[in-house]
């Protein structure tokens, strides 16, 4: 590992626990889409995987320098006082637990924190807030594993339109959407259904949510460059003597 490598600020992604099949193996494991990795690695940032796990997210956060909440299955809705709907997919408590816990230890230190699709969703839910359990059929989610396109208006003023400008294309897959906002959460961005887009938590250096897949889009990395810009101030506790 070089000097400039050690300087790349790290940056945990939070992984998924599922059934995964490779070689003559098929069996239960840790995995997150390489899009996450790459998009960070792209952006400058080194990335850690922080697969579901027990306790530690206290002793995690002290070496890491920004947060990547990435999509994945629907919050269980008992997490925001509510009754799941029909077509609310299974709760995965072991997720749900560990990704709150990363979360209000990264929001409490100041931590730069992005969230994607259900980590939008999260950061709202653990904030207070609440969920739409289904959308319209056809808007957000046509198919399975096919993203839908779409342009969407940001809040000028905003820290989502200091990186990305009024408007953006973005890439969609969810069923669900953010309701009732949670405490200090400000809405930046919607699409043209009204549906929001994007989040902020004021007064935190850098605390952003969106319901789209930005990981998706190899030619714009603009929302994982801020990101690992944020986590730059934090990282120069492990720069290298000179």
């Amino acid at each position: 590992m070089t000097r400039d490598d050690r300087r790349r600020p790290l940056i945990g992604i939070t992984s998924y626990q599922d059934d995964a099949a490779w070689s003559v193996w098929n069996q239960r494991a840790s995995l997150v889409p390489q899009t996450y990795v790459d998009a960070v690695v792209r952006a400058g940032g080194t990335p850690v995987l922080l697969p579901p796990q027990p306790g530690g997210a206290d002793h995690l956060l002290d070496a890491l320098d920004g947060l990547v909440l990435a999509g994945g299955p629907d919050v269980d809705p008992a997490r925001y006082a509510a009754d799941a709907d029909p077509r609310t997919g299974p709760p995965h408590h072991a997720r749900d637990g560990w990704e709150s816990m990363l979360l209000h230890t990264a929001l409490t230190r100041d931590l730069p924190v992005l969230g994607v699709c259900r980590g939008m969703q999260l950061l709202n839910v653990e904030l207070g807030g609440t969920l739409l359990q289904h959308l319209p059929d056809g808007n957000h989610q046509i198919v399975p594993a096919r993203y839908v396109r779409h342009r969407v208006g940001v809040v000028a003023g905003s820290r989502l339109a200091d990186v990305l400008g009024p408007t953006a294309e973005v890439s969609c897959y969810h069923h669900q959407a953010v309701d009732r906002l949670g405490a200090g959460l400000q809405i930046t961005a919607r699409s043209a259904d009204g549906t929001v887009e994007g989040l902020e938590l004021a007064g935190h250096r850098f605390a952003l949510g969106v319901q789209w897949h930005p990981e998706t889009n190899p030619d714009d990395l603009r929302l994982f460059q801020a990101l690992v810009a944020a986590g730059q101030t934090t990282s120069t506790h492990r720069e290298p003597a000179p």
